[in-house]
């Protein structure tokens, strides 16, 4: 397929509200692909292509666009052809030869397509194509049930590849898809509530568990083979060692395990989140050692737990890892769960998780089945620009420009960001200078006060609440933000939504 066609989909998919116009555009496009081409479109559609990031930056892209090509005739394969040379370009010379690569690419590219490739390299195209929307194109192609494409996604951690098989295989096949001891599945995530008491009238009787300031992990053993992923699906196996050994030691042939590693301090306490996550983000060894604490058990040799409730998950993990565990207490007390927090807020911890004990591991959904509860208002939000600092701060990027996700577009872009406030409070010195490098790495343009930038960077900022304002399109701003720390951990489609801020005006 031409890959003209793709992205005239991308601009129609873009140029509408209605998610049903949306889901009709894809499942057309979906169905007059060739087989060949059906993973490959479906990450290209989300900026995922399956070469991942091919080291190519906002600066690279500017320099490689030259004239365009005055007629389409780039096809999908060709650009899928063209990122594995640019991933496997590397060592002397490297950049002169990915550079030519990159222009030879966009030149044979029309303007519109140029865009599109941009927003591919990128991670930005704002078609409005989130995962949810392709996924019910997906169901929609291939005249499948929604709910059994969107789990076979969720448990391959592959939309390409399920949409693939939803479209060219049968109904059994695309049943038949599981968890795999060494392929990650999505993480299931949690929803927010004001208290472990309102969240307990959501959930009823729960497991209140501590939450870890720490980087989610995924373990899985088959043998002596293990591997660890983040909550993106990147494998760090390398990274953490202390954590390998840990696994190794546990009484089973196969695991899946989901928890949250952190550094500690001489007491037994957590070390500051930036401690954990330059130490977890480190290709070699570092002194500092990261320690595992699990909280669930997705399968435990050749046993699937996914549907089981959690209450017979926890009973498993308390059996494998009894040392390992988060800890927590089951109930439906609202003082008990109270209790609960106030000894994981003395322990040094950011809250609890409250977590229905009969629900099943919803991976990749959020859903009221886990609810986590802070004493402070934390959102993880994306930073659109950022503005040079003055007095002390002369010379260095300082007041952020935070934005909420728009998934639905309704303020904005479809997959957009909504801009819902700023903040220069909470950076550290250190933390100046690392952003003003980093945002001007990550440049889009700039005036002389402000540099607008791409929207990848997650940022977690504390907050009081929001306040009603005209002077943001959501309608709302926050009140009182400072920066509690960068998540490198997350990627900005994670980031919380303008909904989920405004829902905060009625609480």
């Amino acid at each position: 397929m031409l890959l003209d066609e793709l992205v005239k989909t991308s601009d129609a998919v873009a140029s509408t509200r209605s998610r049903l116009a949306k889901v009709d555009a894809l499942a057309d496009l979906l169905r007059r692909l060739e087989p060949v081409d059906i993973a490959t479109a479906v990450g290209l559609l989300i900026a995922q292509p399956r070469q991942g990031r091919v080291g190519i930056g906002w600066r690279g892209m500017t320099a490689a666009m030259g004239e365009p090509a005055a007629e389409p005739s780039l096809t999908v394969a060709d650009l899928d052809a063209a990122l594995d040379r640019l991933l496997a370009t590397s060592g002397a010379g490297s950049v002169a030869e990915r550079a030519a690569m990159l222009r030879l690419l966009t030149a044979a590219a029309t303007e519109r397509e140029q865009a599109f490739i941009a927003g591919v390299l990128l991670g930005e195209l704002r078609t409005g194509a989130l995962e949810g929307v392709l996924t019910d194109a997906v169901a929609r192609a291939a005249d499948r049930p929604v709910d059994a494409v969107r789990r076979a996604a969720m448990l391959s951690g592959n939309l390409g590849e399920t949409a693939l098989l939803a479209i060219t295989g049968t109904a059994a096949e695309l049943d038949d898809v599981g968890l795999v001891v060494g392929r990650p599945v999505q993480p299931m995530l949690a929803a927010t509530a004001a208290s472990p008491s309102a969240a307990l009238e959501v959930t009823g009787e729960a497991s209140v568990e501590y939450k870890l300031d720490g980087a989610r992990i995924q373990v899985h053993r088959a043998g002596d083979d293990i591997h660890i992923y983040t909550r993106t699906l990147a494998e760090v196996t390398h990274r953490l060692p202390e954590v390998v050994e840990v696994v190794r030691g546990l009484p089973v042939r196969e695991v899946i395990l989901d928890g949250e590693t952190l550094a500690l301090d001489e007491d037994g306490g957590p070390r500051p989140f930036q401690e954990t996550m330059s130490r977890f983000g480190a290709d070699a060894a570092r002194a500092t050692v990261l320690h595992p604490w699990f909280f669930d058990v997705l399968h435990v040799d050749g046993r699937d737990l996914l549907d089981e409730p959690l209450s017979t998950r926890l009973g498993v993990l308390e059996r494998i890892a009894p040392e390992y565990r988060i800890p927590g207490e089951i109930t439906a007390d609202a003082a008990v769960g109270e209790r609960v927090s106030r000894d994981a807020l003395a322990a040094g911890h950011e809250g609890v998780v409250v977590k229905a004990v009969g629900s099943a591991y919803a991976a990749g959904r959020r859903g009221s089945n886990w609810i986590k509860v802070k004493p402070v208002l934390t959102y993880d939000l994306v930073v659109l620009a950022c503005e040079w600092g003055s007095g002390r701060r002369t010379g260095l990027l300082s007041n952020l420009h935070l934005g909420a996700l728009d998934p639905t577009g309704e303020f904005g872009e479809p997959g957009g960001y909504a801009m819902v406030g700023k903040t220069f409070k909470g950076l550290t010195d250190a933390l100046l200078r690392w952003q003003t490098e980093r945002f001007q790495a990550l440049e889009v343009r700039r005036t002389a006060g402000t540099v607008w930038v791409e929207p990848v960077t997650v940022v977690e900022v504390a907050i009081d609440g929001v306040q009603r304002s005209s002077r943001y399109p959501g309608g709302i701003a926050l009140r009182f933000a400072r920066v509690k720390h960068y998540r490198d951990d997350k990627i900005a489609a994670e980031a919380d939504t303008i909904h989920t801020l405004r829902a905060l005006l009625r609480s």
